[in-house]
């Protein structure tokens, strides 16, 4: 039986009597060591991303699950945040990047294309194009060109750290790592380390 709107909003931090942002920050950062986030692509054959960034950067993934005495999921011992989106571009990923750092702390951040990616099988101009012709849209001021397909991976995972390093919600400190994933063999190619300030 599906639960009712009340019986949702009971379970939301906010609405609950006593409710201290800073305390519920503070417990967040307790019971989730989350410190390093990873983008990367929804593509299914992109599976093996986090696990690669996990042994390049120590992380511990997939990590299990920290309960309470009555059952309850109150934590985990993983310390990998994965943001899937389209192509593993960055521009997408920015709000979560932000959000990650308010609740959690962060510490990394890995961007991550892969190789035989959907979006090399396209240019900018050609998804703006079909969609014209055959949604009857004009997305060509809707997104940034730079962000729409991947055509040189290099530059796209570079493109991407600038992008990730010089956006207001990222943190100074935190470190941003980019990388090519092979599918075909599941091989991790660093192209950039950018250490962060403290």
């Amino acid at each position: 039986m599906a639960q009712t709107h009340d019986d949702l909003n009971a379970k939301a931090f906010s609405l609950q009597p006593g409710y201290d942002e800073t305390l519920v920050r503070a417990e967040f950062a307790e019971l989730m060591p989350l410190r390093t986030v990873i983008i990367y692509c929804f593509d299914p054959r992109a599976s093996g991303i986090p696990d690669a960034v996990a042994r390049d950067l120590g992380d511990v993934w997939p990590g299990e699950a920290v309960t309470d005495a009555g059952g309850e999921i109150i934590g985990t011992t993983t310390s990998v945040l994965n943001v899937v989106v389209a192509g593993g571009r960055a521009l997408d990923a920015l709000r979560s990047i932000t959000v990650a750092q308010h609740l959690l702390g962060v510490e990394n951040i890995a961007v991550v294309h892969h190789t035989h990616c959907g979006a090399t099988s396209y240019t900018a101009e050609g998804i703006v194009k079909a969609w014209q012709e055959e949604q009857g849209v004009d997305i060509s001021e809707t997104y940034p060109r730079e962000s729409l397909c991947i055509s040189d991976y290099v530059a796209s995972v570079e493109h991407d750290a600038r992008l990730i390093r010089n956006a207001p919600g990222t943190p100074r400190h935190v470190n941003v790592h980019g990388y090519v994933y092979d599918i075909d063999n599941g091989e991790l190619t660093r192209i950039l380390e950018d250490r962060g300030t403290a």
